[in-house]
């Protein structure tokens, strides 16, 4: 049987609701396709729902699933160890891994206010800023690992004896920074290592202000008129644990294309060939050009290739519909060498996110499927309300995945004892 190699393309943050600033279109919407267009008038298009109807999801989470990750196994997947893959930050059996933003901080008694949870998203000298919290003692043998990572996220990982990963964030979380830094916590007060985690992580945060308060770079931002990263909030903590994938389980060879960290270390957990490049970054500001290439180039040695971008997710969060529009086109005008016959090609998202409130939100997520021999629609444009009438219908994430799959003519029928994939 004649199989075929594929491509997967994950637009961050693709999903999003209609925008005022659009005329009451989503970007999607109004943005001009003609290659997605083309896609979708070739082949089948549906709604995506990364994990069920209506519940939002992270990058770690929506990714993860397209990627092949084993539904049983998605609450492995903490979002800290998946980041310290990502910065390539070596983790010991123990160790909690923590994602954190750089913040913009100011005191308030015993805790802290938060007047920006991304520091203006801070994109130079994060390195710099981090170098001078790593290896921070944290008192009764927990030290810190910290990594920069994209834009103003880094890598906090801990390291000692009896440390847990049953604790609370620091971070309120988007659209909540008025509630101030909260106090890390166990989840059980009873639980001795999880209280004794909680208690170094609010060492770190505290400590970490000291340190960064005064610090040149921010001397420097202050000069500019720009916000401070003088603290660090934190989330997802995690310790390591071995996950399941689909594409590794069926021995097909597979590439991912990103410059995004956390993107990057899910394709290190999962046993992908990793491409990146200076070129390649997590913002609006990326080469295309370059990315398909580099997809162009995997596609020689490899079965599958999975490109992931970034910006149109960072658009949203921006709160900025037609910025999120034009990126959409630029990608669009880029994929032009990927569309020749023999090819797989997908098209969808990890998650929807709301370009006016810049959050992410449960709407399902447009997807399209175009492929050799495939059965078509009669969808001829690829958006939201579009693929509402589309023949994939309204399906997981991990389906999706598998249509993809079976149009590569890579998968088998179902096997009961590989019930844990689907």
């Amino acid at each position: 049987m004649e199989t075929y190699k594929g491509v997967m393309i994950l637009l961050d943050g693709l999903g999003d609701r209609p925008a005022a600033a659009l005329g009451g279109q989503t970007p999607l919407e109004a943005a001009r396709t003609p290659n997605m267009d083309r896609l979708a008038a070739s082949g089948l298009c549906g709604l995506v729902s990364l994990l069920t109807s209506w519940v939002p999801v992270e990058t770690q989470t929506g990714t993860g699933l397209l990627l092949g990750l084993a539904r049983k196994d998605i609450k492995k997947m903490t979002r800290g160890p998946v980041e310290a893959a990502g910065v390539g930050l070596p983790l010991h059996e123990g160790d909690v891994a923590l994602r954190c933003n750089f913040a913009t901080l100011r005191p308030n008694g015993t805790t802290f206010d938060i007047l920006d949870r991304r520091a203006g998203r801070i994109a130079q000298d994060t390195d710099v800023l981090s170098s001078h919290l790593d290896g921070m003692d944290l008192g009764g043998g927990i030290t810190a690992q910290v990594c920069a990572a994209t834009e103003h996220r880094v890598v906090l990982a801990l390291s000692g004896l009896a440390l847990s990963d049953a604790v609370t964030d620091t971070d309120p979380g988007a659209g909540r920074a008025a509630e101030g830094v909260l106090p890390c916590r166990a989840r059980d007060p009873d639980d001795e290592p999880a209280a004794r985690t909680a208690g170094a992580i609010n060492t770190f945060v505290r400590q970490s202000y000291e340190v960064l308060k005064g610090h040149s770079v921010n001397r420097a931002r202050a000069a500019q008129g720009l916000p401070p990263a003088n603290g660090l909030i934190t989330r997802g903590a995690g310790q390591v644990t071995p996950v399941r994938n689909l594409v590794a389980h069926l021995k097909l060879k597979a590439a991912l294309v990103t410059g995004e960290a956390t993107v990057r270390g899910l394709g290190r957990l999962f046993g992908f060939d990793v491409i990146d490049h200076a070129a390649f970054t997590g913002r609006s500001q990326t080469n295309l050009d370059a990315k398909i290439a580099a997809v162009q180039d995997a596609l020689v040695s490899h079965d599958l290739v999975f490109l992931h971008i970034k910006g149109t997710d960072t658009r949203s969060h921006d709160r900025d519909a037609a910025g999120k529009k034009a990126l959409i086109e630029q990608i669009d005008a880029a994929l032009t060498p990927l569309l020749h016959p023999g090819l797989v090609v997908a098209v969808t998202g990890d998650h929807s996110t709301d370009s006016t409130l810049g959050v992410h939100t449960g709407d399902p997520v447009p997807a399209l499927l175009a492929a050799p021999h495939i059965r078509t629609d009669a969808i001829a444009s690829f958006s939201e309300t579009a693929c509402m009438r589309g023949g994939l219908g309204h399906l997981s994430a991990t389906s999706f995945l598998c249509a993809m799959l079976d149009h590569m003519n890579q998968m088998h029928s179902y096997r009961p004892h590989e019930h844990f994939f689907f």
